[in-house]
């Protein structure tokens, strides 16, 4: 419940309208949850936050995601992300970039990583309705495999932490069918000699009213390269209202 509340609290603050106006970032801040009493007691919560700032050629972005989960007090879902990009336009279509993201997955194929890098971007489509970017990447990455099985048991394997020179590439693609619903999807790949890592975030915006929409959405990571008993394979499906920071 603390984490709930403190995660709550700082979406909040993010989101007030002295915080755009004073940084000039825009962008939006999205809450989902859920919760259930009796039998079975469950709660499930997810926090998304993604900032922009353009400052002439220079541009910030900041991501952070949080998903929690509990069924009956036990942890089943606990996975942080936060990433940072710096872009520097060099003309209308063009950008160069320098990025770095960490991750923290209690419940995933890898229990930890980041990746940091610098790469080139391009405008593929920019106009009304669609905006289109891709993106490709040369940098280092590092992860950190979960422990499967119980220590001084048979078939335990524990946890290995491997860093090695990585290729990212990306895209991101958004289309608005109207001025109040709007469809995306960001794909990224992150591969290296030891493992694949592909997400891909699939959804749905539709504005309530004023700064007030609702967003549903499907992202899928997977990963070619796991420990033996652990999935490849991972999927959230999340339910949010979303509040525009501009």
């Amino acid at each position: 419940m603390r984490k709930i509340m403190i995660s709550t609290a700082l979406v909040a603050l993010v989101a007030s309208p002295a915080f755009a106006q004073d940084d000039g970032w825009t962008g939006e801040a999205s809450l989902a949850g859920s919760a259930t009493t009796g039998n079975t007691e469950t709660t499930d919560l997810g926090l998304g936050l993604a900032l922009q700032r353009q400052a002439d050629a220079w541009r910030h972005k900041f991501d952070a995601t949080l998903d929690y989960g509990t069924v009956s007090e036990a942890d089943t879902k606990n996975r942080l992300y936060l990433g940072y990009q710096l872009d520097r336009d060099l003309n209308e279509d063009v950008y160069l970039f320098g990025t770095g993201n960490y991750f923290k997955d209690d419940f995933g194929s890898y229990q930890n990583g980041y990746f940091v890098g610098a790469g080139a971007g391009y405008h593929v489509l920019k106009g009304e309705p669609t905006f289109w970017d891709l993106e490709a990447a040369l940098g280092y990455r590092s992860q950190e495999t979960r422990e499967t099985g119980t220590f001084g048991q048979m078939g335990f394997i524990a946890s290995e932490s491997v860093g090695e020179a990585a290729l990212r590439g990306s895209s991101d693609f958004k289309y608005a069918f109207n001025d109040a619903v709007s469809f995306y999807n960001k794909t990224e790949v992150i591969t290296s000699s030891s493992d694949t890592y592909l997400w891909n975030d699939i959804g749905i915006s539709a504005n309530l009213m004023g700064n007030l929409s609702a967003k549903f959405g499907y992202r899928v990571d997977y990963h070619t390269d796991v420990p033996d008993g652990v999935e490849q394979t991972d999927t959230i499906t999340r339910f949010a209202l979303v509040y525009a920071i501009n």
